[in-house]
């Protein structure tokens, strides 16, 4: 199952992106799912998860009261809305299925089987 992930662009500190994930094939209503980023340099890290019927959100510590996720499973699509970018947000971001309902903030990458192909975040100083 492939996941389609846009949204990404350049934009300046301070700005807002909003990202969006979708499967327009196989619906993933009843996994969780979660956003990751990976910066140059830098390993993959997990942004936020959010569980099947959206009940559930987690954040990284380092996103808190800036970013959102939501989900519309009636259009099979999940978002990420980010606020008061930083140019250290600047990163490659990835959404993914988890294999089960709930996710839980996991970093774990072997636990979602379901991949995007990313988007390319980049933010100015």
């Amino acid at each position: 199952v492939q996941l389609q992930a846009s949204g990404g662009g350049l934009v300046q500190a301070g700005g807002s992106l909003r990202l969006s994930c979708s499967n327009s094939r196989r619906t993933f209503s009843n996994n969780a799912v979660g956003w990751f980023r990976q910066a140059p340099g830098k390993e993959r890290e997990i942004v936020a998860t959010i569980s099947w019927n959206g009940g559930r959100m987690d954040y990284a510590d380092s996103v808190k009261g800036r970013f959102a996720i939501s989900r519309d499973n009636a259009r099979n699509t999940v978002a990420l809305q980010m606020n008061s970018l930083k140019p250290e947000d600047t990163a490659v971001y990835f959404c993914a299925a988890h294999r089960s309902s709930y996710s839980r903030l996991s970093n774990n990458p072997a636990q979602y089987p379901y991949w995007g192909q990313g988007t390319q975040v980049t933010v100015s100083s």
